[in-house]
């Protein structure tokens, strides 16, 4: 009998361990790394568009032609990648996405 308790306790254990890590990942608001970029004003799109566009021409700009547009997700891949190999910060990936895809 003790044998088929702790294989419980430690089946309920992982369990809640699984659990507990999903409802970490979906309670901080789904920011890692989706892609999508949020914007409540319109004079405040605005200006993250042209802070984009700057970031956009002063970290991709050195090596890339004029933009194209891609989908979000897309171009959440891209810039992903691309913010290892050119160290752009998270707030440039932030702005450039939102340039890239509005």
């Amino acid at each position: 009998m003790n044998f088929n308790l702790n294989g419980w306790l430690a089946g309920l254990l992982f369990t809640l361990a699984i659990v507990s890590s999903l409802f970490a990942r979906s309670s901080s608001g789904g920011k890692a790394e989706t892609g999508a970029v949020v914007v409540a004003h319109n004079t405040n799109a605005e200006s993250t568009r042209f802070q984009g566009e700057q970031r956009f021409r002063a970290n991709c700009g050195r090596c890339h032609a004029a933009p194209q547009k891609f989908p979000p997700r897309m171009m959440g891949t891209i810039l992903r990648h691309m913010r290892v190999r050119a160290t752009i910060t998270a707030e440039d990936k932030r702005l450039i996405l939102f340039y890239m895809t509005q």
